[in-house]
């Protein structure tokens, strides 16, 4: 029985994956690495930053994601990537169960994109609240435990494989947006869905 719905940041929540595509195209041709858009889908989609940096440079740098982020909220923070039918969908899932946001993003690029959308989330979790992001089950575990529900309980929405795996390993039932990675690499969802509307949520927290 779902208690809680928990809504995954970039990629879902916000329709942002093709802006940090570019961002990271941008930033890392200049820090004299390119990285072409399929490489950051193939590789780094839905991972923390240091991860990312580790994976492609050997290491990481706060200095490097302080850039990126500023870039990032330089294109997204008037909140325009969260459309129409996730607003709504939003709306009809608080108006039924505590919701919130588990993402491996950093709450200073979360948190202007929420506001300007108008988002009043129960808990929000993000990369500067846990020691394990995605996909190990943490991030999902400490908003479970946030809203005083059992993990097993909880209704996730995510993007990426590496998210899928970290809901699915908290216990969390997924559904698995198809529009960044595509049905293949989703295929670790309970369900996979091309985008997210009220109908969907109807469906998932009154049938």
């Amino acid at each position: 029985m779902t208690k809680a719905v928990v809504f995954d940041f970039n990629g879902t929540l916000s329709d942002d994956e093709p802006v940090l595509a570019r961002v990271y195209e941008e930033l890392f041709a200049e820090l004299g690495k390119p990285i072409t858009e399929a490489e950051y889908y193939e590789h780094l989609a839905g991972h923390t930053d240091e991860e990312m940096l580790r994976r492609w440079f050997g290491h990481s740098d706060e200095a490097v994601i302080a850039e990126r982020v500023r870039r990032y909220n330089e294109r997204v923070s008037d909140g325009s990537t969260v459309d129409a039918d996730m607003r709504a969908a939003f709306a009809f899932a608080k108006e039924r169960v505590p919701v919130a946001l588990v993402s491996a993003a950093l709450i200073d690029e979360i948190a202007p994109v929420v506001a300007a959308a108008g988002l009043d989330f129960d808990a929000i979790i993000s990369q500067d609240d846990v020691t394990n992001g995605k996909p190990h089950p943490e991030p999902y575990l400490r908003a479970a435990a946030e809203l005083g529900v059992d993990p097993n309980e909880l209704l996730a929405f995510e993007d990426t494989d590496v998210g899928v795996a970290s809901a699915k390993a908290a216990g969390a039932y997924v559904v698995g947006l198809t529009r960044t990675l595509g049905a293949e690499r989703m295929a670790g969802a309970d369900e996979l869905v091309e985008r997210i509307d009220v109908p969907l949520l109807e469906r998932l927290l009154c049938s």
